[in-house]
């Protein structure tokens, strides 16, 4: 801004300064325009967590042929700021989807004043339509508790589970619960345990892969789980997913044939782990999850082929995660995504599994000659070769960094200096620095290890898609999907009365 030192001019633009700072961030602007026709029966919403339009693309790349969700017929931008911040949370961007309010970081199902909000699956509840809920990240978490939770703090995990108990929805699957007996101690109503509340609510409470391919409708309400939770309640992510483990397209699956009945149903499926691997700068592993996420897309269009008149289907982000650039300066204009190919396994199992093993056999012992086979069977990295040529071949200064890293690992530098943390993100040193050479050497870029302001891609197909098309905030995804279904499309109070929008 440009400040005039003399007279009126400093005085008016004061004055504009002030009112623009009083202006509400979460201020809308516009109304969603009525859909005028049919009402969808069948609603899908899928969210890739951090999948912004870079993950996209850079999966499909990977792919070598276009993603599912790329190739619907509308295709819109949508913002995604907080009302208090302009790089949002999960919590806050799940709100904002879930029932079209702004709301502060870390709020779930509220407004900032803490007012609950009611989200579009406690919508389709209320007009009869069954609801089903997905993640590949625990079932209590940010997103996910957004459509059924209502809290100030999106870790209160033991009030978002009772919540659950409480929601009558039908469907709830993907990982686990975090806190069931609350060991936080963070709240003030404790209930008894809510797994307990869960199966007295009348859930059926399934974790083995055969008894969960083997469920039927006339089972009724059902939370289920993967049996191998790998990182905080959450599914493997897919790079390390066993014969047995149960798969995010297999969960949308279920759900799908779950849900199937006379009055519709509303399914929410969250690609989680997408923005947990974006947060480590692992391409590798957000990109195969993105792929599974891609894949259980597939599986709700396959449904909508069957059901054209009657299926919307809406696909979008909370928010990118980070900073990631299709390009990087050590490759000039070059991109080599099978570069990414070799790596099989994340950067979660890698740490968990094969780096705490070499250090519990290795104390003392910082000669990196010896951890090189290593690197190379897990993630292909060469340590001889001609880097101009080779991708995969490390160059001089990438081997000054790794062992550095090194050192940082079997020293257990716990990466809190500023620093550090911008070079590793507060992730294990060795791992994330084969990442970064992997991914570089690949054309790939990283900014940062946590969320961006940039706004993300929206896409439908189906009843109302069109409507999706264009440039709009995330508040709006709500209320046009709440458009669609025949529901007069603003934001509800928990305990009101839904009005049918008049067709």
């Amino acid at each position: 801004m440009t400040f005039y030192r003399k007279g009126k001019h400093l005085i008016l633009l004061f004055v504009c300064a002030v009112l623009l700072t009083a202006i509400p961030a979460h201020a809308k602007t516009k109304s969603v325009k009525v859909y005028k026709g049919t009402p969808a029966k069948y609603v899908f919403l899928f969210i890739g967590d951090g999948m912004g339009i870079p993950q996209r693309a850079a999966a499909e790349a990977f792919l070598g042929k276009q993603l599912v969700m790329n190739s619907f017929p509308s295709q819109g931008m949508t913002t995604t700021y907080a009302a208090d911040r302009f790089i949002t949370g999960s919590a806050a961007a799940g709100t904002a989807i879930a029932s079209g309010q702004k709301t502060n970081i870390g709020m779930l199902g509220m407004t900032p004043r803490q007012k609950d909000v009611k989200s579009i699956a406690e919508v389709a509840r209320d007009k009869g339509m069954k609801v089903g809920i997905v993640s590949s990240v625990s079932i209590d978490h940010a997103t996910p508790a957004a459509f059924y939770a209502h809290v100030p703090t999106r870790g209160q995990y033991y009030d978002i589970d009772v919540a659950l108990s409480q929601s009558n929805f039908d469907f709830f699957a993907g990982g686990g619960l975090k806190d069931p007996s609350n060991k936080k101690d963070n709240s003030k109503n404790f209930k008894g345990n809510a797994l307990n509340l869960i199966k007295d609510a009348g859930y059926k409470v399934v974790t083995d892969k055969k008894d969960f391919m083997a469920l039927k409708p006339s089972d009724g309400k059902v939370v289920a789980w993967n049996a191998w939770l790998q990182d905080a309640k959450a599914l493997p992510y897919v790079m390390d997913m066993r014969p047995q483990d149960i798969t995010l397209p297999e969960f949308t699956q279920k759900a799908i044939e779950m849900l199937d009945n006379s009055k519709g149903f509303f399914l929410m499926v969250e690609g989680g782990k997408i923005d947990w691997a974006c947060h480590a700068n692992d391409a590798a592993a957000f990109i195969r999850n993105t792929v599974s996420f891609d894949d259980s897309i597939a599986k709700a269009v396959a449904f909508a082929k069957k059901h054209p008149s009657e299926t919307l289907i809406v696909i979008t982000g909370d928010h990118e995660c980070g900073g990631l650039t299709l390009g990087f300066a050590g490759t000039k204009y070059g991109s080599y995504y099978d570069a990414l190919n070799p790596q099989d396994v994340s950067f979660q199992k890698f740490t968990d599994e094969v780096v705490k093993l070499w250090k519990s056999e290795h104390k003392g012992d910082v000669n990196f000659d010896d951890i090189k086979p290593t690197i190379t069977n897990y993630f292909g990295l060469k340590f001889e070769g001609d880097y101009k040529k080779d991708p995969m071949v490390v160059k001089p200064y990438q081997l000054a960094m790794l062992k550095d890293a090194y050192v940082r690992t079997m020293k257990d530098d716990k990466c809190k200096t500023p620093e550090l943390y911008n070079m590793y993100g507060g992730y294990d040193p060795l791992t994330t620095t084969i990442t970064h050479v992997l991914d570089n050497n690949a054309g790939l870029g990283w900014t940062s290890f946590k969320h961006t302001g940039v706004p993300i891609a929206t896409s439908a197909m189906g009843l109302g898609s069109t409507s999706f098309n264009g440039y709009y905030d995330n508040t709006d995804i709500a209320l046009k999907i709440m458009s669609v279904m025949g529901v007069s499309p603003r934001v509800y109070s928990r305990n009101e009365h839904i009005k049918i929008a008049a067709k």
